[in-house]
């Protein structure tokens, strides 16, 4: 194995960030170590399945729309550069916070075939961020 194909595999076993791939119709096919520790769900239990699996129901509409977009036109700004800030559902029914990036997944003659998404819990700082609005909130509302 040369040393490009040892850092592709040390990054794809990685536990700090979540790496899934899903193919056009939103099937998964990849789910690194780091999917299981932040969604609770083992790779054996994820593979094969929807996506539906970690967004919650109330955005999956919103979801499938913008997957079939990114599909047809082979474009998403959340490639680009930005990152996408949503809740997801882990395996115990709690919702998480995750901030995440995708990378179109293209082949000739197909064109793109799926998705790769890499992603970060941000709960935490979610969370801090929530309570210091308050406080500002509360505070702005007395002072």
């Amino acid at each position: 194995m040369n040393f490009s194909e040892l850092v592709a595999q040390a990054v794809l076993r990685t536990r700090s960030d979540a790496i899934i791939a899903a193919d056009r119709d939103g099937i998964i096919c990849f789910w690194n170590p780091g999917a299981e520790r932040m969604f609770g769900h083992v790779s054996g239990e994820a593979i094969g399945r929807s996506l539906d699996l970690i967004i919650p129901e109330r955005l999956r509409q919103r979801h499938w729309d913008g997957f079939r977009q990114t599909m047809e036109t082979g474009r998403s700004r959340y490639g680009e550069g930005d990152l996408l800030s949503v809740p997801a559902l882990r395996k115990d029914g709690t919702t998480i916070s995750v901030e995440f990036t995708i990378v179109l997944l293209k082949s000739e003659p197909v064109g793109v075939c799926g998705i790769v998404a890499i992603m970060r819990d941000v709960t935490q700082r979610f969370e801090e961020m929530r309570q210091l609005r308050r406080k500002l909130a509360e505070v702005t509302k007395t002072g």
